[in-house]
């Protein structure tokens, strides 16, 4: 009976046994069911829980708002755990604090923390400040579908009220979470007021506003009982009707009733605009189905939809597509055309299926070369083992809750080249088995799998070590890259006991007594070159030292193209998305209609590029935000100097320019249009990784706002000239004219007249005040009652010098209270952890494509700027300035990520190596072999770098993700064929035959899993995100093979050739023969 190790006995246990096939049956049932029922999206949902707490105090300057409202509630929020980052704002009248929690904490748990916080400091907030709120947004509320309602007979009114019958049908969808509106005008009395009749019956227009509420009420009174029947009471009556308004008695003049229609005009209409949202279409609108005229800018309305937690996103775009067309002709009027501006439901289905089908690809392609290598009976096994393994991965990912998307489905496919390793391993062994020795086919496929068992296990548990301490990346980059070492780790893991329990059966039946001749030939030409030269690079000293330095310039050779930038480092490469998003912001002070103006002007820009479907221009207010908005507060975004437009471009398969270069050619265009009327526009494209506020962001420390103001500007003008960086701007306004009109306290209290009356009457004359709103019950969205005055009396301070006031001494005119001053409004101060920050921000494109080059660039001239006192600026690249006494600069954005990452991934592969020398350490028992064995990994990077350079790619996260893993298959080879070479040593075999036997032995399945690996990468290349890994994994393995399998041999000859020399080790193996 032959004496088994742990592979022969599961081998020996399943080899005959009637389960295994029923196992392979479950595995590929379970996984079909883990396909099918594992929610779809395009990017990993990464939980980053970011709060908004909002602090209104009307009136006071951002100064006060900043040490009264914002400081007290900072300091005791930066006391919750798990808080990474603080930011906040103090703008006139308001104060907004950003908590950002650490990656990965828990929302709900966030929420409740944060909550609490707030209300139990809640004493800590002045008089004068209103009730904080807090606002929380996550991933799950960016939207998934954008539906553009857009009319060339209907305005913006009624379209609003299509939409809001639309949104209403869509709510009542499964697994919808929150559904909004933009744009379009709702329904409104609009009540406005005629400063001199006001003034001819001595009213205020604060008093009209009272009377109108104090008028519109209704009110339960109670029951009395009476003639065995209780009656209910109810008092007083609601406005619903414009009749009613009119009738109104506001005051009583000259003994007589003054009704509301005496002061002023009434009329039931639409709010005034405050933004306008229109839809444009481009040369390339046929190819979405859009007919109309393409010069013409159509209303518009957009309704947005986002999904609840955790639900397919597909599944519900596809739902709410359907529901759209059922309401067409019965809430939709046929005039009323719907264009779908958004569906992140359509791009994750067509990511999933376009990367299901690359994982199908590779199984079939590294199949069909296992067939070629080793006849088609091998590559049947193969096809059996691989299917097994990503099925029991897919059901894994399924219980451990991941959904299907780009990062999990391309750790599969990642890992189907490391795979079919163990399989090919052991189909190798048992066909060697059965076509060199004389033992019955059931005891040599056993013997088989046992002999190559233990260095199975071990290489196995050396990948695993190599591909692991990734999971461990912190920040953004962390929970977005998880899924690939989680997943590649468990698909080695189940692969391992696949080819111990599935492969040997399938072997066993299908290869028995199939001796291929051919194929011994063949295998002998290889051997006897390979015997031939090892024979020579082991005993020519001159050859061997000069293919040692050969291999040692080439590694130099191939490092130097860091440092020439041949190869670029970079976060992620820009993918190739369907939209763009522009945003624009005019000069502070540019009314709505100007800036609508200048919005239809890029318009126009935008329709002589040929890659546009449609656009649209959402002025006044923000576009519905992405995951780009929800870290940028995009959806805060509200003004009349403001605008965005939104981009959708053809789908990818239709144009031949990726969106990145598109990005690169509307910039130009639009800019122009945006330097005529002194504004700043950026063209922001969906990065790929986690978002960030900018590409590049300097926050300038200082001791105080103008030092940071100075020196940020200076920083901003460096940015502007710097070629490569485009979409500079800052975080500071441009001055706005303001008027101060300053109360004369005597004049009023001689005329019986509060402050407060004085300002609340202007902010009815000047702003408007909603005072109730008409009770109709069957409209969609309230109508709200406006009163404001005409517009003629409120366009200039002579015309408001004309309200009259009335005191208990008569009706004094305004201009005897007050004295106007003018000056311009004060400028939003920013924090950022507790410290005064002033940020300036860029993107690039063009000459520099990698945020690295462009600070590199920069940094000099950034360094040599003068500074108010006189001091250095102090520029840092991973934490902020100790002190803000001196002048200090960080480097963020998504330099920030990609120095997080890359200092990582370089720990995590510093974690890989040492991981791996202990394992090896423990196989072995001995300190020198896995340095050996360890020596080739380096040699990879004489394959990357220069395939990179080739390619043109950059060296991203995802290329050095690549590295570490081929770190891990290096590794395993040269274990097999070290522990070969011993076994061999052992049989009593001479070192250096030893060595050429177990080269020539391992030769043919070393040189079969490097193709596989070839071959399971090559499927995606051409996914731009993944390239990276791609590369790195094909030409790394394909230069570490021709190398190392001639380099380990050598070095491995020359290690014990020299322990043997100096009698290292021998007394241990004299005890253990012993």
């Amino acid at each position: 009976m032959l004496k088994l190790g742990f592979a022969g006995k599961i081998a020996r246990a399943f080899i005959d046994s009637k389960l295994t096939p029923l196992i392979v049956a479950a595995s590929l049932l379970l996984g079909a069911f883990a396909i099918k029922m594992t929610p779809r999206e395009e990017e990993p949902q990464i939980s980053v829980p970011m709060m908004d707490v909002y602090l209104p105090m009307p009136g006071s300057t951002p100064q006060e708002i900043q040490e009264r409202v914002v400081k007290p509630l900072e300091g005791r929020l930066w006391e919750i755990s798990g808080v990474e980052y603080l930011y906040s704002m103090s703008r006139p009248g308001m104060g907004v604090i950003t908590v950002r929690y650490k990656v990965g904490q828990n929302m709900e748990e966030s929420l409740v923390k944060l909550y609490n916080k707030v209300m139990s400091n809640r004493g800590l907030l002045p008089l004068g400040a209103a009730e904080p709120q807090v606002v929380a947004k996550s991933i799950d509320d960016v939207p998934i579908l954008a539906l553009t309602l857009w009319s060339d007979r209907y305005d913006h009114a009624m379209l609003r009220k299509v939409a809001r019958e639309v949104c209403d049908e869509l709510k009542k969808s499964d697994n919808v979470s929150e559904a909004e509106i933009k744009g379009g005008l709702t329904r409104q009395v609009r009540v406005t007021l005629d400063a001199s009749r006001l003034a001819g019956y001595s009213l205020s227009p604060l008093q009209v506003a009272g009377t109108l509420q104090a008028g519109n009420k209704a009110l339960p009174s109670g029951a009395f009982s009476g003639a065995n029947k209780e009656m209910l009471v109810e008092t007083g009556s609601f406005l619903d009707n414009q009749e009613a308004l009119r009738q109104l008695v506001v005051g009583v003049h000259g003994g007589k009733p003054v009704y509301l229609d005496d002061v002023a005009k009434i009329a039931d209409t639409v709010k005034e605009p405050d933004d306008y949202v229109f839809m444009g279409m481009g040369p390339a609108a046929a190819d979405k189905g859009l007919t109309g005229n393409r010069a013409q800018d159509y209303p518009a309305v957009t309704v947005s939809i986002a999904k609840r937690k955790g639900a397919n996103a597909t599944w519900v775009a596809d739902d709410l597509v359907k529901k759209v067309e059922f309401l067409k002709g019965k809430v939709i009027p046929s005039d009323v055309q719907v264009t779908v501006t958004r569906n992140y439901g359509e791009t994750a289905r067509e990511k999933n299926n376009e990367l299901l089908f690359h994982m199908f690809l590779a199984a079939i392609s590294v199949t069909i070369l296992i067939a070629l290598f080793m006849g088609w009976r091998a590559g049947a096994v193969a096809a059996i083992a691989i299917p097994v393994t990503l099925a029991l991965t897919m059901l894994i990912f399924y219980l451990i809750g991941y959904t299907l998307n780009r990062i999990t489905l391309f750790a599969l496919i990642f890992s189907i080249g490391i795979l079919v390793d163990d399989a090919i391993v052991v189909v190798e062994n048992i066909h060697r088995y059965f076509t060199t020795t004389v033992m019955k086919p059931l005891e040599a496929a056993i013997k088989a799998v046992d002999e190559i068992g233990n260095p199975t296990v071990l290489a196995t548990f050396a990948v695993i070590a190599s591909i692991l301490p990734m999971g461990f990346v912190g920040g953004l980059m962390g929970p977005y890259m998880r899924p690939i070492p989680v997943g590649a780790s468990m698909a080695m893991l189940l692969s391992m006991f696949i080819a111990f329990i599935v492969t040997p059966y399938f072997a066993y039946r299908l290869m028995k007594g199939h001796h291929e001749s051919e194929d011994d030939l063949a295998e002998s030409k290889l051997t006897i070159f390979y015997r031939y030269w090892m024979g020579r690079l082991l005993h020519d000293v001159k050859l061997r030292n000069g293919f040692l330095a050969l291999v040692v310039l080439l590694l130099l050779g191939a490092c130097s193209l860091i440092y020439f930038k041949a190869v670029t480092v970079k976060m992620l490469p820009f993918d190739n998305k369907n939209e763009l998003q522009v945003i624009i912001d005019a000069p502070e002070g540019t009314p709505l209609e100007q800036t609508a103006r200048m919005t239809r002007e890029m318009g126009d820009a935008l329709r002589s590029v040929p890659e546009v479907t449609d656009f649209q221009s959402y002025v006044g207010t923000s576009s519905p935000f992405n995951f780009n908005g929800l870290v940028r507060h995009y959806f805060l975004r509200k003004g009349p100097n403001l605008a965005d437009i939104q981009v959708n471009l053809q789908h990818k398969t239709e144009r031949k320019a990726q969106s990145h270069d598109i990005a690169k050619k509307i910039r130009p265009l639009l800019t122009a249009v945006a330097e005529r009327y002194g504004a700043r526009v950026k063209v922001a494209e969906i990065p790929p990784g986690p978002p960030v506020l900018s590409t590049l962001v300097a926050e300038v420390y200082g001791p105080n706002d103008a030092a940071r103001a100075s020196v940020a500007e200076q920083i901003k003008g460096i940015f502007a000239k710097t070629k490569g960086v485009v979409d500079v701007d800052w975080y500071r306004e441009s001055d706005q004219p303001k008027l101060t009109l300053a109360v004369d306290r005597e004049k009023a209290a001689l005329s019986g007249i509060s402050v407060d009356e004085v300002a609340k009457a202007l902010r009815v004359a000047l702003a408007g005040m909603d005072v109730g709103i008409l009770h109709l019950p069957k409209e969609k969205e309230a109508v709200s009652i406006n009163l404001r005055l005409a517009e003629s009396q409120r366009s200039s301070l002579a015309a408001l010098s004309a309200i009259y006031l009335p005191g208990p001494k008569g009706s004094v005119p305004l201009s005897q209270l007050v004295k106007p001053n003018q000056g311009s409004e004060e400028k939003t101060l920013y924090r950022k952890n507790l410290k005064n920050v002033v940020y300036v921000i860029g993107d690039v494109a063009g000459v520099i494509e990698a945020p690295v080059y462009a600070i590199l660039k920069m940094q000099k001239q950034i360094a040599a700027l003068p500074t108010p006192d006189g001091s250095k600026i102090e520029i840092l690249a991973s934490r902020q300035p100790w002190s803000e006494e001196k002048m200090g600069m960080k480097w963020d954005g998504e330099w920030h990520i990609t120095y997080e990452v890359f200092r990582d991934l370089g720990i995590a592969f510093a974690a890989v190596m040492v991981l791996i020398y202990i394992l090896v350490v423990a196989w072995f028992k001995d300190f020198t072999t896995p340095i050996v064995i360890m020596a080739p990994i380096p040699l990879t990077l004489i394959g990357i770098l220069p395939g990179h350079a080739l390619f043109g790619a950059f060296f991203t996260a995802t290329s050095m993700i690549g590295f570490i893993a081929l770190a891990g298959i290096i590794v395993r080879n040269s274990i097999i064929l070290i522990d070969f070479a011993e076994m061999k040593r052992k049989e009593g075999m001479k070192l250096d035959e030893a060595i050429i036997e177990a080269g020539a032995v391992r030769f043919r399945p070393m040189l079969l899993t490097a193709a596989a690996v070839v071959v399971g990468s090559f499927v995606i290349v051409f996914d731009p995100i993944f390239q990276g890994l791609a590369i790195a994994m094909m030409c790394g393995e394909i230069a570490s093979t021709t190398l190392s399998r001639v380099t380990i041999p050598i070095l491995y000859y020359l290690v014990q050739g020299w322990k043997e020399r100096h009698h290292i080790g021998q007394h241990d193996a004299a005890e253990e023969t012993a």
